[in-house]
């Protein structure tokens, strides 16, 4: 009797190493996914940098006259605008929306012409491209965006071409994305859930939270372990403060409905005639969102260009340097022209800005609760009410500040906002378009589908879920992220 080898004989042993924990499939994809979260770090890292080294050139402009982004704006508006009017398209706006329409449709050329490598690079460009004349825009979104696609693309290299498997790997590149564009790891994971995904599942829980480690550590080894906005000690007691909690969720969650609305651009009334008139000549009106930021940024004194990164740490910090009572106005007004031209960038950043600067003004009609805890609680409730990502919103105002006394306070504050802000905008702004982009995509197959097929009486063209497709007049143009 020939005698067996130790592993043969042994059941226990052969049943761990026959585990799927030490499936080659398996390794192969984490080291994928390990090896995408480090080049999404690092690129979101160099984004972040070259975003403070665009606006700082721009600053530089503003020395020599308050008056030259009344020409130069304007001019590079529409640059950006036409250059993203063919090929390029999908770089335009945020990028969040791309990449929920792209998890949720499992079209191999749909998600091409959305996370392609040139669209990725194309949008880090053109967005510090548009910071160095002053957009009202945040880095945020594209790092989203940039993410998703480089996670994308190296899943395609690594062999994983099915739908699914990819579908993971652009929702791990997302979280990454904007855990490594705030450095923090906690909101990456929980904004994937509630905003990218939509849902939780089990089988992508441990890849989130392995893509979203790993960008994590590689970007607090880069930058060190830092909050956003600094360490705020605020606190909340008890009693009449509470009211800040009811003022802010109220007026800042309202606030933030109103402008997911107005960039939104609804097929009725007012805004219908704003989203015709960028139908008709996409160039000129851009150049004229670019003409009315830079009026915008005469009348703030030059405050409201940018991220507004650096007034909405002013306010969180309490500093003596902040902008004016009408900074919060006049920054919501400069992020909704500057969406309004259709160029690349985000709106996390400057709603943060929005929200710190109508808490700093609420504030004042709260004499006896901290300042800096109403101005945390505005920039939670704003940015809920624009996202509707009460969730998120509460995780990352706690994250980019590093206070966890105003747990239960934020989290109510961006219940309550997401309340007040659906009066405007029922449905979340992010969700909004992508469905657009998800509509435009499945009536341009059933048009193709039609075309190929011999024509039948009483049969209207239906979207992939047999539903009916119906086109409106701007519907193409209210389709843009």
């Amino acid at each position: 009797m020939s005698a067996s080898s130790p592993q043969a004989s042994n059941p226990r042993l052969r049943a761990v190493l026959g585990h799927e924990f030490f499936a080659p499939y398996q390794w192969k994809r984490r080291i994928a996914l390990w090896s995408g979260a480090i080049v999404v770090a690092l690129a979101s890292i160099l984004f972040a940098k070259a975003s403070d080294w665009a606006y700082q050139l721009f600053e530089k402009l503003l020395t020599h006259g308050i008056w030259i982004p009344l020409i130069l704006t304007p001019l590079v508006f529409g640059l950006l605008c036409w250059v993203t009017e063919g090929r390029l398209r999908a770089a335009r706006g945020s990028g969040i929306p791309q990449v929920i329409a792209t998890i949720h449709v499992d079209d191999v050329g749909f998600r091409a012409k959305m996370l392609a490598l040139p669209i990725a690079v194309s949008k880090m460009v053109l967005t510090l491209l548009a910071l160095t004349v002053g957009a009202s825009i945040g880095r945020e979104g594209p790092t989203v965006h940039v993410g998703a696609g480089l996670m994308h693309w190296l899943g395609r290299r690594f062999g994983f071409d099915d739908p699914k498997a990819l579908s993971r790997f652009i929702l791990a590149g997302g979280a990454a994305g904007i855990a490594a564009a705030f450095n923090t790891p906690l909101a990456g994971v929980v904004f994937a859930i509630e905003e990218l995904a939509g849902t939780f599942e089990h089988r992508f829980s441990g890849l989130l939270l392995t893509a979203v480690f790993v960008g994590g550590v590689v970007s607090m080894g880069i930058l060190g372990n830092y909050a956003y906005f600094g360490t705020v000690q605020a606190s909340l007691p008890l009693g009449h403060a509470w009211l800040a909690v009811l003022q802010c969720g109220i007026v800042c969650g309202l606030a933030g409905g109103l402008f997911a609305r107005l960039i939104l651009l609804s097929r009725q009334g007012p805004l219908a005639v704003v989203g015709r008139l960028r139908e008709r000549n996409p160039v000129l009106f851009a150049v004229g969102c670019g003409l009315a930021l830079a009026v915008i940024g005469v009348l703030s004194h030059s405050t409201v260009y940018g991220t507004g990164y650096a007034q909405a740490r002013a306010f969180v910090q309490g500093a003596s340097d902040t902008p004016g009572e009408g900074f919060g106005a006049l920054k919501l007004l400069a992020n909704v022209v500057s969406y309004w031209a259709g160029i690349p960038g985000g709106i996390f950043s400057p709603a943060l800005a929005v929200g710190a600067g109508l808490g700093h003004n609420i504030a004042y009609f709260l004499p006896h609760a901290p300042e800096a805890a109403v101005v945390l609680l505005g920039m939670s409730a704003y940015l809920a009410g624009v996202t509707g990502a009460p969730l998120t919103s509460a995780v990352i105002a706690m994250e980019l500040t590093n206070n966890q006394d105003m747990v239960i306070p934020i989290m109510a504050v961006c219940l309550l906002a997401r309340a007040a802000s659906s009066i405007f905008s029922p449905t979340p702004v992010y969700k909004d378009f992508a469905e657009r982009m998800i509509r435009d995509f499945e009536r341009l197959q059933a048009e193709k589908h039609a075309s190929t097929s011999p024509p039948a009486e009483d049969i209207g063209a239906t979207s992939a879920y047999g539903e009916p497709v119906a086109r409106t007049e701007t519907e193409t143009e209210e389709s843009d992220p």
